[in-house]
């Protein structure tokens, strides 16, 4: 299989696509031929990925709105059906962090972990499935290595994450005999805006220096590498691979605190 053809003509929805790993995502796609929609909230950011996508050959779609809405994302759904002929893929990649023990979480910011994380992802899921089936398409969900191991102090986030494993898993069964798979990825610390825009971490700088010792690998990730792998879920190079939850962490889940 050409390697630069794998999307030729397919038509991706990416969540989150603004910025990080989702806009990684989306030029990897866009660069492979795939006519790609970009969904998230700022309109401005959105709209420069888009230039980003059609100087590599693709074409764009730009959906502007928030995927905690059932409203919008079946909106979103709709407008990829009439424009790009439906879906041959649906990447999950919005997403936030927030800081805070058990003990320790307003509700409030609870809510907001969990319907960014997790409630998000099951309406878009959801919204999309028909135009998915319709192609026998593909779902990848960005998860985290926090899904499948307790971090102090960020109880939220990795009770939404191994939520999000969890809907993987179950809709991976749920979809299989329409054809469409679905799998998710579980991504070490990677270098983006996740930590820096919500001031999760005090001192980004040292919280990277500090990712050299954390993974095994010796180095943190960057979203281009976690990009290559969501492309390859996404792929007929994956055909056979459905409910899988693909470690891209660096060795990091593989570590004890000692």
């Amino acid at each position: 299989m050409d390697r630069n053809a794998r999307f030729a003509g397919k038509s991706i929805l990416v969540t989150g696509a603004s910025s990080g790993i989702g806009r990684a995502t989306a030029r990897a796609l866009a660069a492979e031929g795939a006519h790609v929609a970009l969904a998230g909230r700022r309109r401005e950011r959105l709209d420069e990925v888009a230039a980003e996508v059609t100087a590599k050959g693709g074409r764009a779609l730009v959906l502007v709105g928030d995927v905690r809405d059932e409203a919008t994302t079946k909106r979103w759904a709709g407008e990829c059906d009439a424009a790009l002929g439906g879906l041959d893929g649906l990447v999950n990649a919005a997403g936030v962090i927030g800081n805070g023990a058990i003990d320790a979480t307003p509700s409030a910011e609870w809510d907001r972990v969990m319907d960014s994380n997790v409630r998000s992802l099951y309406l878009m899921t959801a919204a999309a499935g028909e135009a998915l089936k319709k192609k026998k398409g593909s779902v990848v969900n960005l998860s985290s290595v926090a899904a499948t191991r307790p971090y102090g102090g960020l109880a939220a986030y990795c009770v939404s994450k191994a939520a999000v494993d969890m809907i993987t898993r179950c809709a991976a069964l749920d979809f299989a005999p329409h054809g469409v798979r679905v799998n998710a990825v579980n991504p070490g610390v990677v270098v983006t805006e996740l930590h820096t825009v919500t001031n999760a971490v005090a001192d980004y700088a040292a919280f990277l220096e500090r990712g050299k010792t954390t993974h095994p690998i010796g180095r943190v990730g960057n979203a281009e590498e976690v990009a290559q792998a969501i492309l390859y879920l996404l792929s007929d190079d994956a055909g056979w691979v459905t409910g899988a939850c693909l470690p891209i962490d660096g060795g990091r889940a593989l570590a004890s605190a000692r």
